[in-house]
Protein backbone atom coordinates (compact mmCIF):
# COMPACT_ATOMS: atom_id res chain seq x y z
CA UNK A 1 0.00 0.00 0.00
CA UNK A 2 3.09 2.24 0.43
CA UNK A 3 4.29 1.41 -2.20
CA UNK A 4 1.47 2.21 -4.14
CA UNK A 5 1.08 5.94 -2.67
CA UNK A 6 4.84 6.80 -3.52
CA UNK A 7 4.47 5.57 -7.08
CA UNK A 8 1.46 8.26 -7.93
CA UNK A 9 2.68 10.76 -6.07
CA UNK A 10 5.59 10.35 -8.09
CA UNK A 11 3.66 10.11 -11.44
CA UNK A 12 1.68 12.95 -9.85
CA UNK A 13 5.10 15.57 -9.95
CA UNK A 14 5.99 14.36 -13.35
CA UNK A 15 2.55 15.60 -15.17
CA UNK A 16 3.10 18.86 -17.18
CA UNK A 17 1.95 21.84 -14.52
CA UNK A 18 0.31 23.53 -18.14
CA UNK A 19 -2.37 20.74 -17.56
CA UNK A 20 -3.25 21.78 -13.96
CA UNK A 21 -3.86 25.31 -15.07
CA UNK A 22 -7.58 26.57 -15.74
CA UNK A 23 -8.55 26.16 -19.34
CA UNK A 24 -7.50 29.42 -21.70
CA UNK A 25 -10.70 28.23 -24.22
CA UNK A 26 -12.83 28.65 -20.76
CA UNK A 27 -14.59 32.31 -22.06
CA UNK A 28 -15.96 34.68 -19.44
CA UNK A 29 -20.39 34.49 -19.27
CA UNK A 30 -20.86 37.65 -22.37
CA UNK A 31 -21.83 40.86 -20.80
CA UNK A 32 -24.68 40.72 -23.17
CA UNK A 33 -26.95 38.30 -21.33
CA UNK A 34 -27.84 38.34 -17.85
CA UNK A 35 -29.25 35.80 -15.56
CA UNK A 36 -32.35 37.02 -13.32
CA UNK A 37 -33.77 35.97 -10.10
CA UNK A 38 -37.11 35.99 -10.43
CA UNK A 39 -38.94 34.35 -6.52
CA UNK A 40 -35.93 31.77 -6.51
CA UNK A 41 -36.62 31.24 -10.31
CA UNK A 42 -33.22 31.78 -12.68
CA UNK A 43 -33.73 32.67 -16.31
CA UNK A 44 -30.67 33.81 -18.50
CA UNK A 45 -31.58 35.84 -21.25
CA UNK A 46 -30.31 38.51 -23.92
CA UNK A 47 -30.15 42.25 -22.28
CA UNK A 48 -32.03 42.74 -25.87
CA UNK A 49 -34.66 40.69 -25.21
CA UNK A 50 -35.43 42.30 -21.65
CA UNK A 51 -35.29 46.00 -23.25
CA UNK A 52 -37.92 45.31 -25.90
CA UNK A 53 -40.37 47.22 -23.98
CA UNK A 54 -39.17 50.91 -23.22
CA UNK A 55 -40.03 52.18 -20.09
CA UNK A 56 -40.25 48.93 -18.49
CA UNK A 57 -39.04 47.81 -15.18
CA UNK A 58 -37.02 45.19 -16.96
CA UNK A 59 -35.77 47.32 -19.57
CA UNK A 60 -34.62 49.81 -17.17
CA UNK A 61 -32.43 46.81 -14.78
CA UNK A 62 -31.32 45.35 -18.11
CA UNK A 63 -30.14 48.92 -19.69
CA UNK A 64 -28.60 49.94 -16.48
CA UNK A 65 -31.20 53.17 -16.14
CA UNK A 66 -31.99 51.46 -12.53
CA UNK A 67 -29.83 50.55 -10.13
CA UNK A 68 -30.12 46.55 -8.43
CA UNK A 69 -31.13 46.79 -5.08
CA UNK A 70 -31.22 43.20 -4.38
CA UNK A 71 -29.24 40.67 -5.27
CA UNK A 72 -28.89 36.61 -4.78
CA UNK A 73 -25.92 34.67 -2.84
CA UNK A 74 -24.28 34.88 -6.28
CA UNK A 75 -24.65 37.81 -7.43
CA UNK A 76 -27.41 37.96 -9.50
CA UNK A 77 -30.20 40.43 -9.81
CA UNK A 78 -33.48 39.40 -7.50
CA UNK A 79 -36.77 40.35 -8.16
CA UNK A 80 -39.11 39.48 -5.45
CA UNK A 81 -42.19 38.28 -7.45
CA UNK A 82 -44.01 34.95 -9.12
CA UNK A 83 -41.01 32.85 -10.67
CA UNK A 84 -43.08 30.61 -12.21
CA UNK A 85 -45.68 32.73 -13.89
CA UNK A 86 -42.18 34.94 -15.03
CA UNK A 87 -41.49 32.54 -18.12
CA UNK A 88 -44.64 33.52 -19.73
CA UNK A 89 -44.01 37.05 -19.48
CA UNK A 90 -39.90 36.33 -20.94
CA UNK A 91 -41.75 33.96 -23.67
CA UNK A 92 -43.85 37.33 -24.58
CA UNK A 93 -40.88 39.55 -24.78
CA UNK A 94 -39.00 36.74 -27.11
CA UNK A 95 -41.91 36.57 -29.37
CA UNK A 96 -43.85 39.58 -29.15
CA UNK A 97 -46.99 36.68 -28.80
CA UNK A 98 -48.79 35.86 -25.80
CA UNK A 99 -49.17 32.09 -25.64
CA UNK A 100 -50.19 30.11 -22.88
CA UNK A 101 -51.56 26.55 -22.52
CA UNK A 102 -55.15 25.68 -22.74
CA UNK A 103 -56.08 24.71 -18.97
CA UNK A 104 -53.75 27.81 -17.95
CA UNK A 105 -55.84 29.06 -14.58
CA UNK A 106 -53.22 31.62 -13.28
CA UNK A 107 -54.44 34.80 -15.89
CA UNK A 108 -55.14 37.12 -13.47
CA UNK A 109 -51.95 36.80 -11.46
CA UNK A 110 -49.90 37.05 -14.76
CA UNK A 111 -51.74 40.01 -15.81
CA UNK A 112 -50.79 41.41 -12.56
CA UNK A 113 -47.71 40.89 -12.91
CA UNK A 114 -47.39 42.53 -16.54
CA UNK A 115 -48.68 45.37 -14.98
CA UNK A 116 -45.72 45.61 -11.92
CA UNK A 117 -43.07 45.27 -14.90
CA UNK A 118 -45.09 48.04 -16.88
CA UNK A 119 -45.78 45.75 -19.76
CA UNK A 120 -49.11 47.35 -21.81
CA UNK A 121 -48.32 45.59 -24.47
CA UNK A 122 -48.66 42.08 -22.43
CA UNK A 123 -51.53 43.42 -20.59
CA UNK A 124 -53.66 44.25 -23.67
CA UNK A 125 -52.62 40.86 -24.99
CA UNK A 126 -53.95 39.24 -21.73
CA UNK A 127 -57.29 40.78 -21.99
CA UNK A 128 -57.89 39.88 -25.40
CA UNK A 129 -56.87 36.21 -24.35
CA UNK A 130 -59.51 36.38 -21.69
CA UNK A 131 -62.23 37.54 -23.91
CA UNK A 132 -61.19 34.56 -26.35
CA UNK A 133 -61.57 32.22 -23.95
CA UNK A 134 -65.01 33.62 -22.12
CA UNK A 135 -66.78 33.39 -26.13
CA UNK A 136 -65.28 29.77 -26.27
CA UNK A 137 -66.74 29.08 -23.28
CA UNK A 138 -70.52 29.99 -24.09
CA UNK A 139 -72.50 27.76 -25.72
CA UNK A 140 -72.51 28.08 -29.71
CA UNK A 141 -75.65 27.91 -32.02
CA UNK A 142 -75.35 27.06 -35.50
CA UNK A 143 -78.60 27.40 -37.12
CA UNK A 144 -78.36 26.20 -41.20
CA UNK A 145 -81.52 27.25 -43.25
CA UNK A 146 -82.34 26.47 -46.90
CA UNK A 147 -85.78 28.88 -47.61
CA UNK A 148 -86.50 28.99 -51.13
CA UNK A 149 -87.30 32.68 -51.61
CA UNK A 150 -84.33 34.08 -49.23
CA UNK A 151 -81.85 30.99 -50.35
CA UNK A 152 -79.54 29.20 -48.31
CA UNK A 153 -78.09 31.57 -45.14
CA UNK A 154 -75.87 29.78 -42.76
CA UNK A 155 -75.75 31.56 -38.92
CA UNK A 156 -73.99 30.73 -36.11
CA UNK A 157 -72.95 33.05 -32.75
CA UNK A 158 -69.63 31.97 -32.90
CA UNK A 159 -67.66 33.96 -36.10
CA UNK A 160 -65.29 31.73 -36.06
CA UNK A 161 -67.35 29.15 -37.46
CA UNK A 162 -68.42 31.34 -39.67
CA UNK A 163 -64.58 32.11 -41.13
CA UNK A 164 -63.97 28.24 -41.89
CA UNK A 165 -67.17 27.81 -43.95
CA UNK A 166 -66.16 31.09 -46.06
CA UNK A 167 -62.49 29.85 -45.97
CA UNK A 168 -63.82 26.29 -47.47
CA UNK A 169 -66.14 27.44 -50.11
CA UNK A 170 -63.08 28.88 -51.70
CA UNK A 171 -61.14 25.84 -51.38
CA UNK A 172 -64.66 23.87 -53.23
CA UNK A 173 -65.37 26.77 -55.57
CA UNK A 174 -65.35 25.16 -59.08
CA UNK A 175 -63.98 29.13 -60.25
CA UNK A 176 -61.02 28.73 -58.36
CA UNK A 177 -62.08 32.13 -56.31
CA UNK A 178 -59.53 34.22 -54.77
CA UNK A 179 -61.42 34.99 -51.89
CA UNK A 180 -64.88 35.01 -50.84
CA UNK A 181 -67.45 37.04 -52.36
CA UNK A 182 -68.91 39.53 -50.78
CA UNK A 183 -72.01 39.50 -52.48
CA UNK A 184 -72.49 36.60 -49.67
CA UNK A 185 -71.71 38.47 -46.50
CA UNK A 186 -74.20 39.62 -44.77
CA UNK A 187 -72.39 39.95 -40.66
CA UNK A 188 -69.53 38.60 -38.72
CA UNK A 189 -72.27 36.05 -38.08
CA UNK A 190 -74.41 35.54 -40.73
CA UNK A 191 -73.44 34.59 -44.77
CA UNK A 192 -76.51 34.21 -47.07
CA UNK A 193 -76.45 32.62 -51.05
CA UNK A 194 -79.53 33.84 -52.66
CA UNK A 195 -78.21 33.32 -56.56
CA UNK A 196 -79.14 29.91 -57.58
CA UNK A 197 -79.41 28.51 -61.25
CA UNK A 198 -81.18 24.84 -61.81
CA UNK A 199 -79.70 22.50 -63.83
CA UNK A 200 -79.79 18.36 -64.34
CA UNK A 201 -77.32 18.24 -61.58
CA UNK A 202 -79.14 20.11 -58.96
CA UNK A 203 -78.92 24.03 -57.97
CA UNK A 204 -76.00 25.59 -59.01
CA UNK A 205 -74.42 28.59 -56.58
CA UNK A 206 -73.26 31.47 -59.30
CA UNK A 207 -72.35 35.06 -58.46
CA UNK A 208 -74.69 37.54 -59.26
CA UNK A 209 -72.19 40.23 -61.42
CA UNK A 210 -71.70 37.40 -64.31
CA UNK A 211 -73.19 33.76 -63.17
CA UNK A 212 -69.83 32.38 -62.45
CA UNK A 213 -70.78 28.91 -61.25
CA UNK A 214 -69.40 28.40 -57.72
CA UNK A 215 -70.98 24.84 -56.33
CA UNK A 216 -73.93 23.26 -56.38
CA UNK A 217 -76.58 23.57 -53.20
CA UNK A 218 -76.04 20.18 -51.98
CA UNK A 219 -71.96 20.38 -52.41
CA UNK A 220 -72.47 23.46 -50.23
CA UNK A 221 -74.87 21.86 -47.73
CA UNK A 222 -72.50 18.98 -47.52
CA UNK A 223 -69.67 20.85 -46.78
CA UNK A 224 -71.32 23.33 -44.35
CA UNK A 225 -72.87 20.28 -42.24
CA UNK A 226 -69.50 18.64 -42.19
CA UNK A 227 -67.64 20.98 -40.82
CA UNK A 228 -70.26 21.73 -37.92
CA UNK A 229 -69.57 18.11 -36.70
CA UNK A 230 -65.43 18.63 -37.02
CA UNK A 231 -66.13 21.70 -35.18
CA UNK A 232 -68.05 19.89 -32.78
CA UNK A 233 -71.32 20.72 -32.90
CA UNK A 234 -74.30 18.27 -32.56
CA UNK A 235 -77.34 18.35 -34.30
CA UNK A 236 -80.37 19.21 -32.07
CA UNK A 237 -83.38 19.63 -34.15
CA UNK A 238 -83.69 18.89 -38.48
CA UNK A 239 -86.92 19.81 -40.03
CA UNK A 240 -88.33 18.41 -42.77
CA UNK A 241 -86.33 15.51 -43.53
CA UNK A 242 -88.79 12.88 -45.04
CA UNK A 243 -86.33 12.23 -47.76
CA UNK A 244 -84.01 10.57 -45.57
CA UNK A 245 -81.24 13.17 -46.11
CA UNK A 246 -79.54 15.26 -43.31
CA UNK A 247 -78.59 17.78 -46.67
CA UNK A 248 -82.45 17.56 -47.91
CA UNK A 249 -83.76 19.01 -44.88
CA UNK A 250 -84.76 22.78 -44.89
CA UNK A 251 -83.68 23.60 -41.90
CA UNK A 252 -80.78 22.03 -39.61
CA UNK A 253 -80.08 23.44 -35.64
CA UNK A 254 -76.51 22.63 -34.14
CA UNK A 255 -75.38 23.43 -30.25
CA UNK A 256 -71.68 23.14 -29.14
Amino acid sequence: MEWNLRRMDSELRQINSDLLQPSKSIKKPSSGTITLNVGGFLYAAHRTTLSRHQGSVLEELASGKKTVQHTDSMGNPFIDRDGPVFRHILNFLRTGDLQLPDDFREVGLLRREAEFYRLSGLVEAILEWEELRAVQREPAFLEVTDERSQGFKVYCSDPSFIDKVKGRLVQISKSRLDGFPEEFEVSSNVIQFRHFIKSEPGSRLVLKQDSTFVCTLECLKLETVMLALKAGFSIITSLDSSKGSVVAAEALHFVK
